[in-house]
C-alpha cells in the first residue's frame, strides 16, 4: 500500500521524536505503559498519511481554481507566456527545453514553445513509460505528428531522438512561493526530475495561472521543487532557492 522509501518533510515528525529517513511499516505492540513501543516509526506513519490527505483535499480544490483560470483567461493566458519568454534564465542558445502538451484547462504552453523554437532552442516533450517510472523526453519541432497517448496526451512519435533536457516546463495543480508544486499525485515529474538532477544541472519550472498560487503546498521529501514559476503576470524566483 505505501511506496519504500519515502521520507517526510522535516518538521513533519513531532519534536523528540527520532526516525529513521526510510519510511518502514509500522509496528503497533504496547508495552507496560500502554503506549505504543515504536513511537517514531508511527509518528512517521501518521505524519504521511496526514500528508496524503491534504494533498488528496488540495487537489480538489485547486481543480476548482484552475478551471476557474481557465474559463476566464483561456488562450489569451498562454500568448502571455510566450511574450515573456524565458529569457530571465539567461540560457545558451542551444539549450534544450522539455514543454508538454496541455490538457483539459491545463495552461497551454504552445506559443512559448513556439517562440522557443524560433530563437533556436532545442526542444523535447515528455512521453510516459509506465506505471512508477521517470519520463523520457523525445525531441520535438511545432508541427511534428504526434501519437495519442494516456489521458489522451499528445507525444512525440517513437522515432524521434531523446533527449536530457537543460529546462524542463512543468504543469501542475497549484504552485507556493517556496517552489512546492501540486500535480496529480502519480510522480511521474518528481520521479523525472530528481533523475535529471542527478545527471547535471536542470531547472524545473512550474507553467500555470496566477490564480494557482497557494499559500502553502503539502509536501513529502520525495516532491522535488521548482526553481521558478512562470505565470501571465511573469515569471516568480522560488523562494526555496
Amino acid at each position: 500500500m505505501f511506496p519504500g522509501a519515502y521520507k517526510i518533510r522535516t518538521g513533519a515528525i513531532p519534536a523528540g521524536v527520532v526516525a529513521s529517513d526510510t519510511w518502514r511499516p509500522p509496528t503497533f505492540c504496547r508495552n507496560h505503559a500502554g503506549s505504543f513501543a515504536s513511537t517514531a516509526t508511527a509518528a512517521i506513519f501518521f505524519a504521511f498519511l496526514m500528508t496524503v490527505d491534504e494533498k488528496s483535499a488540495a487537489r480538489t480544490e485547486a481543480r476548482a481554481r484552475r478551471a476557474a483560470a481557465h474559463a476566464k483567461h483561456g488562450a489569451r493566458a498562454g500568448d502571455q507566456l510566450a511574450q515573456h519568454g524565458l529569457e530571465f534564465l539567461a540560457l545558451e542558445p542551444r539549450a534544450i527545453v522539455s514543454g508538454f502538451s496541455a490538457i483539459r484547462d491545463e495552461i497551454d504552453p504552445a506559443p512559448l514553445l513556439a517562440r522557443l523554437a524560433a530563437k533556436g532552442h532545442r526542444l523535447c516533450l515528455p512521453v510516459m513509460q509506465g506505471k512508477g517510472l521517470p519520463l523520457v523526453f523525445r525531441a520535438w519541432e511545432p508541427g511534428d505528428e504526434m501519437a495519442s497517448a494516456t489521458w489522451g496526451i499528445a507525444e512525440p512519435l517513437p522515432s524521434r531522438a531523446q533527449h536530457e533536457p537543460d529546462v524542463v516546463l512543468v504543469p501542475l495543480l497549484a504552485f507556493d512561493a517556496q517552489g512546492c508544486r501540486l500535480g496529480y499525485g502519480g510522480g511521474f515529474y518528481d520521479r523525472s526530475i530528481q533523475r535529471l538532477r542527478e545527471l547535471k544541472p536542470v531547472v524545473a519550472v512550474g507553467v500555470a495561472y496566477d490564480e494557482q498560487r497557494i499559500d502553502a503546498v503539502p509536501h513529502l521529501d520525495y516532491d522535488q521543487p521548482l526553481d521558478w514559476v512562470l505565470t501571465p503576470s511573469g515569471p516568480l524566483r522560488c523562494s526555496g532557492h
